[in-house]
Order: structure tokens, then sequence, then C-alpha cells
């Protein structure tokens, strides 16, 4: 038996782009020239391929990622899968029940109650009536809109109409699940659930094609991920690998200054396993930096800061802050380092810039911001820019009247 459980073999989908017209003026000069020759190379004009040629597999149990921007294709693909539509060319294959996580809200009626678009809901989403039955409870838990329930979801804000759809969706139990960009309902803490409930999903052996503009949550929960670039496969690999090609493929070349002194010519950012996006609260990273001389040079430091989500600066160091001085370059030379850093951050993006600084004359010869992006995980229950590894190690109820019996040392 095979342990493939989604296959796309040189999947192809045209589309051609349409035209309207609102005056005889506009529509009988374009009947004109389709029936005069021009037709066919006006047809050719408006044709446009959102997938082309693109080839990958899923294994069962594997959770995979499409990734890409707008535009990509990876919608396209979605919907191919779904057999929303149908490929011009190519084959694909989806093997098992699948179920699709895209709309979260879709098909709820707005005069129905919460408990009446649960049963509607899941039984578009593919569930029979007896496995809503069975799950009921726990979809109105997750959702947390017990006290909503019997109140007609026109009522219901975007965020509680996203809520109860998601939580309906999540406890759809199929061999494969399609889930696109929903993830970012709620507020942060509904969030997190989301985020656990799809790992448990993935845990219990569904098979998971995962598509978001969310690149730290595709490197949680995913192992392989494909890049998509209009329509065309660019890169295939673990996540991590993926996501570090496509955040480079955004940079785009860099355009230096004509007669530049000096400048940037290499940065990366790595674990103890090498380059990487991805790391847990308190690890260990490296950035390599490298910069080249075009002429003489002098009193140069290197400077490492990072950003933050908001882009306010969190961390700022530099080479000659550190004790090591500064440098001199002949034209022709390089110069390296690397900078050692504990990760002791939240569940964030983070963003290392470099700059290379000559601090007697306040100036930058280069900057690289961002230099590389890297996601923080691991750090379940905190928020804000810095971790400290927090825990309760004391808690009490004082009844009315009551006297504290320990003293607050500061040590419990």
């Amino acid at each position: 038996m095979s342990d493939i459980a989604v296959r796309l073999d040189h999947v192809s989908k045209k589309f051609r782009k349409g035209e309207m017209y609102d005056s005889l003026r506009d529509l009988i000069p374009s009947l004109g020239s389709r029936l005069f020759s021009k037709w066919s190379a006006e047809r050719t004009r408006r044709e446009f391929w959102a997938v082309s040629d693109v080839s990958f597999e899923v294994k069962k149990g594997e959770a995979f990622a499409i990734v890409g921007s707008n535009g990509a294709g990876k919608s396209t693909i979605l919907k191919l899968l779904s057999r929303i539509m149908k490929p011009t060319s190519g084959s694909l294959m989806v093997a098992g029940r699948l179920s699709a996580l895209i709309e979260v809200t879709a098909g709820f009626h707005p005069d129905l109650t919460g408990r009446e678009n649960i049963y509607l809901n899941g039984t578009i989403l593919g569930m029979t009536r007896s496995e809503i039955d069975a799950k009921f409870d726990e979809i109105v838990a997750f959702s947390g809109l017990e006290e909503f329930l019997d109140t007609p979801v026109k009522r219901y804000s975007s965020g509680m109409h996203a809520r109860l759809g998601f939580s309906v969706a999540a406890h759809v139990n199929p061999e494969v699940l399609i889930v696109d960009e929903v993830l970012s309902v709620g507020d942060f803490a509904f969030q997190q659930r989301c985020l656990t409930r799809m790992q448990e999903v993935i845990a219990s052996g569904t098979t998971v094609l995962f598509v978001s503009h969310n690149l730290k949550a595709v490197t949680e929960l995913c192992q392989r991920a494909v890049l998509l670039e209009h329509g065309r496969v660019i890169g295939e690999g673990t996540s991590q690998e993926v996501v570090r090609q496509y955040l480079k493929s955004l940079t785009g070349p860099r355009t230096l200054v004509p007669d530049q002194p000096a400048y940037i010519s290499s940065v990366s950012l790595r674990n103890s396993h090498g380059e990487a996006v991805r790391f847990d609260a308190g690890e260990t990273a490296w950035v390599d930096v490298e910069i080249t001389a075009n002429r003489e040079c002098s009193k140069l430091a290197v400077v490492l800061y990072v950003l933050d989500e908001s882009h306010s600066e969190v961390f700022n160091t530099s080479t000659e802050r550190l004790g090591l001085g500064n440098f001199s370059l002949q034209p022709g030379e390089r110069y390296r380092c690397t900078f050692r850093i504990r990760l002791h951050a939240s569940n964030a993006p983070l963003y290392p810039c470099v700059a290379l600084h000559r601090y007697d004359i306040s100036h930058s010869y280069d900057v690289l911001a961002p230099a590389a992006t890297c996601y923080i995980t691991g750090a379940l229950g905190t928020r804000g820019p810095a971790n400290y590894y927090p825990e309760v190690s004391f808690q009490e109820i004082l009844k009315p009247g009551e006297i504290e019996t320990v003293a607050s040392t500061g040590t419990r």
C-alpha cells in the first residue's frame, strides 16, 4: 500500500482574463476584431497560467506547507485539490477523506443560533449527525461561547463568528486536511488554542497541507514545504530551508553606493546544526558577518542589533563595545566575525540587523536591516520581547476576615 496521501504530477491551470463592456461603442469593435483574424492573438494575450508544471508528493501523516507571495498559485492548488476546479493539464491524487479549513464561517446562517449553526456547518464539512453529537460539547468548550449558544449568530461579533467556525472545522477528522490562513482568528489566547489544536491534529496522523503567510507557524507545524513563485515550484525541502529561501527572495539584490569604502558582503544566522530560521526560547544562535573593503578604511566596527515585530530595537551591541577595538582594511581585504547570542525571547519573530560603523565620526558605511529573520518558539504563556522563564511558585485564596499566615519573603 502506498504511503503517499497527496500527489501532484506536472499540474498546470490556465485562466483567461475577462473583459467587461459597458457600452456599444466598446463592444462592437471588440466583436469585429474577433471576427477578423485577431481573435486568436487576443485569446492568447488574455491567457495566463496560475499554476505551471507543479509536482510534489505528501506522505500520509505529514504536515506539508505551501509557501509563496500573493499570486504565487497557493490558493489555486488548494482549489484543485478540493475538486473545486480541474487542472488544465497534469494529474493529482488525494488518498482518503479530505476536509478544508479555508473560510471558517462559510455556511453559517445568520438567523440560526450558534447551536443550530454547529450542526449546519458540521454537515457542510462532511460530518454525520452522530459525529456532531459526539463532539458537540468539545466544540462548544473550545469556542468559549457557551453563554451565547442559543443566540442567533447575526448578533455575534466577527471574532465570535470566527471562533465558532474554527471550533467546528477543527473537530472534523479527515484523512487529509487543507488549512488556508485560518490560525489568526480570535484573540491571542484563542490563537494559542488553535495552534495547539493543529498540533494535536498532526500528532493524530492526519495529513495536513498548510498555506499561510505566518512563517513562524509554518516552521512550527510543518516538516517539509514547497516554495512557489508565479505558479512554479522554485524550492522544496524542510520547512526551515524553504522559509529561509523565501525570505532571501523577498530582499532581492542589494544596491551598493558607488565608491563605497566597505560593505557588508555576507550575513548568516545559524544554530548548532547550521543555518536556521526557527529557534527555541533560550537557544544559542550564531550570527556570521563578512565585511569586504573596496578601498582603504580604518576604525571600523560591526554593530549587531535586533528589531521586534513592530520594528522597535530590543538589543544592540558591537565588536568595539564588546572589547575587540576597531579594525582597518585594505582594498580587497575581508573581515569576518561571529556573534554568539542567547535568544531569551518570547514567541515572536525577531529581525537581526547588521551595520558597519565608525564610532569616532558617528558614521555608518553600510546597513543591512533586516539581515535575517528568526522565529522563537517554546515560550508558551509569555508575551513581549523578552522571556524571563516565569512560573507560578505560590497561590492562595483568602476568605473574608482571614489573615495571611506566611509573610511575603520573595522565596515562595
